[in-house]
C-alpha cells in the first residue's frame, strides 16, 4: 500500500471487507474497481469508501439465499438489515438511499422512490458488487448515502465455450416451501469476438418462519417466479479499440394467493392463512427490467488520451400489493424509462519518476421520465420528466509514491416537467375522506456546482490514513411530495433538491501478514433531507428539515494459516434533525433511515483442499431512540427495535475440477424474530415474523 488517495465524486474509505473474505486460497487481496472514477483502478489507489464483495462470495452467499438484499446484509456493514420482503424500504447506506446501478445503468428511481432497487438482477450473473459509501454525485441524481453498482461477469477465457450449469433445491421442514432454481451461463472468445450469455430462473416456495407459520403475504418472497437474461457481444477493433453491446433482463412476478391475517403490534405477527380475496388483478413484483448498453473504449484517442462512451437504455415497471389507503382502493406500479449517454476522456498530464498527475473529464446526460399509475388508470404521481446534463472534471495527482490527491467538479444542470394531475382522495383512519384537489405542473429547474476532494497517505503497511470531502446532489421522492399535495400548483410545494455534505476520517492496514483492519468515522450534513412521517389519513409523507448524520465502522480480518481466516465488522450511526429549522437538533431522524448497530463475524475453514466450511453471524442491537405518545403507541418509524443474533452454514465439496456441491442453511439455530421494520414500523398490519430455518442444496457443473 504504497499510495496516498484523493477522490473527487466518491469519498469514504476503502473497505475491503468483503473481499479479504474472499481471500482463502487467492493470492492477495488487490483488485481493480470501477465505480469510484469510472476507469479501471487498483483499489490501493483510491481513496474512497469502498466494499467490494467477490465473486467467490457472492456465490458462496447464494447457497444460502438468493435474495441479493439478504446478500448485502451480510456483506456491507454500513448497510441496513434487509426486510425479508420485496421492497427494500428502511435498508439505507449510512443512514440515507443509495444509487443502484448494473455495469454502470442507474436502476433506482429517485422521481418516485419505489424501493425495489435493489431485487433487479439474479446474483448468478454477479462477478462483484462495488459499494460506495458516502454522498457521491459521480453517477448523477440519488446517490445520498452512496452506490451500489452491480457488475456483472465477463468473458475471462480464450476457449471458444466454457461455461457454468448450476442446479438447485430449496425447503423448509413443512409442506409447500420447496423451491428450485436453475442457471446456465456461456462464454467465450472467437478471434475478436467475445461473448457472455446467461439464463437463470427461479421458483421459491412457500416462506415460514419458525413455528411453520405462513409469512405475511405483504410484500411477500413466497411463490416467486424470477427469470435473469444476459446477452454480452464483445468485438477488439483492435490492440486500442473495443467495442461491447449488451443486454439484461430482470423479472420476478408472484403467483401467492394468501390470505391476510392483521396480528397485534408487538403482540402477535401478521401471518398469511387460507385463500386471497383475490383483490389483485396484477400479480405483485417486478415484471419487467430492461437494460441495454453500447459501449466504446480507445485506449489512444490521441497521445496521452484515452476515451470510454456508453449509451444506455432501461425500461423498468413493478407492481404493488392492493392498498385501501385512497378510495376505492387498487393496486399501483411505478414505471420508469430511462435513457442516457456518458463520455470519459482520461488524459495523462505529466509522469516523473515521482510523480504523475491525471485529468478525467466529460459529459453525462440523462433523461428520467417516472409516474406512478393505479392499474384502472388513475395518477397517484404526475408524469415527471427530468433532463440532467452534468459536465465534470477530476483531477489525480500522485506525489513521493505515497501520496495522492484527487478533486474534482461536477455541474448539474436539471429540469423536470411535471404533467398536471388530480390528487387521490385518500382515507383517514377514522374513515373520513380526503377531498382530490387539481394540481397544475409546470416546470422546476435546478442546477449547482458540487465538489469531491480526498487524501490518501500510505505511510507504511501497518498505517494508511486517509481524509475527504465529497457532495451528492439528488431530487428524492419528488413524486411522493407531489401526490400528497394540497396546493393547486406545484411553484408552491417544497421540492428543492437534496444537497448532502459528507465528511470522512479513517485508518486501514495490514499487521503482521494475517491481520487487517480498517476503522471510519463520517458526518453528513444537509440543509433539507427527506424522511417518511405519517399523516393522519396514513400516508407517508416527506418531511423536509436540516439534518445531519454521523458514525463509525470498521473491520478486523484475520488469517493465521491457509486453512482458516475469520473477522467481523461493526457499525454504528445516529441521525439529528432541526424540525422548526431554528438550528435546534434535538430531534431525532426515525428509524426508518437511522439504522440499529450491526456487528458481522464469520469463520472459515478448509481442513482439506477440496471441502470449504463457513460460519456468518449477524447481530443487529436494540434501538430505543423515541418515546410513545400517551396512548403507549409509536409513530411510523420510532417504534423499538429488540436484539436478535441470526446464524447461516455454508459449505461447498468440490468434487472434482468440474464438479461442485453446496449445501448452506439460513437461520440455522430456526431462531424466531422480526425484521426491524417490523418494529420501527410500529404498524400492526407490518408487524411480521423473519423466516425460519431454510436449505438450500446445490449442484454446479463447470467446463
Amino acid at each position: 500500500m504504497k499510495k496516498l488517495t484523493l477522490s473527487v465524486a466518491c469519498l469514504a474509505t476503502i473497505s475491503a471487507f468483503g473481499q479479504v473474505k474472499d481471500s482463502i486460497n487467492t493470492k492477495d487481496v488487490d483488485e481493480v474497481v470501477l465505480t469510484a472514477s469510472r476507469k479501471r483502478e487498483n483499489i490501493k489507489e483510491i481513496p474512497s469508501s469502498i466494499t467490494v464483495v467477490g465473486e467467490k462470495q457472492v456465490q458462496s452467499q447464494l447457497t444460502v439465499n438468493s435474495d441479493i438484499t439478504s446478500i448485502l446484509q451480510y456483506t456491507v456493514p454500513s448497510l441496513a438489515t434487509s426486510s425479508g420482503q420485496t421492497s427494500n424500504t428502511g435498508q439505507t447506506l449510512r443512514g440515507r438511499q443509495v444509487l443502484v446501478l448494473i455495469d454502470g445503468i442507474p436502476q433506482s428511481t429517485p422521481l418516485r422512490n419505489g424501493a425495489r432497487d435493489l431485487r433487479s438482477i439474479d446474483p448468478s450473473v454477479i462477478e462483484r458488487i462495488e459499494v460506495i459509501k458516502g454522498a457521491s454525485s459521480i453517477y448523477g441524481n440519488g446517490a445520498d448515502g452512496g452506490i451500489i453498482n452491480y457488475i456483472t461477469r465477463r468473458s475471462k477465457s480464450d476457449k471458444k465455450i466454457s461455461g457454468i450449469s448450476q442446479f438447485g433445491i430449496t425447503g423448509q421442514q413443512y409442506g409447500g416451501t420447496l423451491g428450485y432454481r436453475a442457471s446456465q451461463l456461456l462464454s467465450g472468445k472467437i478471434s475478436k469476438f467475445d461473448y457472455v450469455v446467461s439464463l437463470a430462473y427461479e421458483k421459491t416456495g412457500f416462506m415460514k418462519d419458525a413455528d411453520g407459520v405462513n409469512l405475511s403475504p405483504t410484500y411477500s418472497t413466497a411463490k416467486m417466479n424470477n427469470y435473469n437474461g444476459m446477452l454480452k457481444l464483445g468485438y477488439a477493433i483492435n490492440d486500442n479499440q473495443r467495442v461491447e453491446a449488451s443486454y439484461i433482463g430482470y423479472a420476478a412476478k408472484s403467483d401467492l394467493n394468501l390470505g391476510l391475517k392483521t396480528g397485534k403490534y408487538g403482540v402477535t405477527p401478521t401471518i398469511g392463512e387460507g385463500e386471497g380475496k383475490n383483490l389483485e388483478t396484477t400479480p405483485q413484483g417486478t415484471p419487467r427490467n430492461h437494460n441495454f448498453k453500447l459501449s466504446y473504449d480507445n485506449k489512444n484517442l490521441w497521445k496521452g488520451t484515452s476515451l470510454n462512451v456508453n449509451l444506455y437504455l432501461q425500461d423498468f415497471r413493478t407492481v404493488y400489493g392492493y392498498s385501501d389507503t385512497f378510495l376505492n382502493g387498487g393496486q399501483s406500479n411505478v414505471i420508469s424509462k430511462k435513457t442516457g449517454a456518458r463520455a470519459n476522456f482520461d488524459t495523462q498530464l505529466w509522469s516523473g519518476k515521482n510523480s504523475q498527475g491525471e485529468m478525467i473529464y466529460g459529459l453525462d446526460v440523462l433523461n428520467d421520465q417516472t409516474v406512478q399509475k393505479l392499474e384502472d388508470g388513475r395518477y397517484w404521481t404526475p408524469d415527471m420528466n427530468m433532463t440532467n446534463i452534468a459536465p465534470f472534471l477530476l483531477v489525480k495527482v500522485d506525489l513521493m509514491k505515497k501520496l495522492t490527491i484527487k478533486g474534482g467538479l461536477r455541474y448539474e444542470n436539471i429540469a423536470v416537467k411535471v404533467g398536471d394531475f388530480n390528487t387521490l382522495s385518500t382515507v383517514k383512519s377514522d374513515g373520513t375522506f380526503t377531498k382530490s384537489i387539481f394540481v397544475t405542473g409546470g416546470n422546476l429547474k435546478y442546477n449547482a456546482l458540487v465538489g469531491n476532494i480526498g487524501v490518501r497517505y500510505n505511510i507504511n503497511p501497518m498505517l494508511n490514513l486517509f481524509g475527504s470531502f465529497s457532495q451528492a446532489y439528488s431530487i428524492n421522492e419528488l413524486g411522493r411530495i407531489l401526490r400528497t399535495s394540497t396546493e393547486g400548483t406545484i411553484q408552491n410545494l417544497e421540492t428543492k433538491p437534496i444537497i448532502v455534505n459528507n465528511y470522512e476520517f479513517g485508518a486501514t492496514g495490514q499487521i503482521a501478514k494475517w491481520v487487517n483492519y480498517e476503522i471510519t468515522s463520517y458526518v453528513s450534513t444537509s440543509k433539507l433531507g427527506a424522511t417518511f412521517v405519517q399523516s393522519p389519513d396514513r400516508a407517508l409523507t416527506i418531511q423536509r428539515s436540516p439534518e445531519v448524520v454521523y458514525g463509525v465502522e470498521g473491520f478486523l480480518h484475520f488469517t493465521p494459516t491457509k486453512w482458516i481466516n475469520f473477522g467481523g465488522s461493526y457499525s454504528w450511526m445516529e441521525g439529528i434533525t432541526s424540525i422548526k429549522d431554528d438550528g435546534d437538533y434535538s430531534a431525532k431522524i426515525n428509524n426508518s433511515r437511522i439504522s440499529a448497530p450491526k456487528v458481522l463475524a464469520y469463520v472459515q475453514v478448509r481442513p482439506i483442499q477440496s471441502l470449504s466450511v463457513g460460519l456468518d453471524m449477524l447481530h443487529a442491537f436494540a434501538q430505543n431512540r423515541f418515546e410513545p405518545n400517551a396512548k403507549g403507541l409509536y409513530a411510523y418509524g420510532e417504534g423499538k427495535v429488540p436484539e436478535y443474533t441470526v446464524f447461516n452454514l455454508k459449505s461447498s465439496y468440490e468434487v472434482n475440477q468440474n464438479w461442485k456441491v453446496s449445501l448452506g442453511i439460513e437461520n440455522l439455530f430456526n431462531k424466531t424474530y422480526q425484521p426491524a421494520i417490523a418494529w420501527w414500523a410500529a404498524r400492526d398490519a407490518d408487524f411480521t415474523n423473519s423466516l425460519g430455518l431454510r436449505g438450500t442444496f446445490m449442484v454446479e457443473y463447470k467446463f
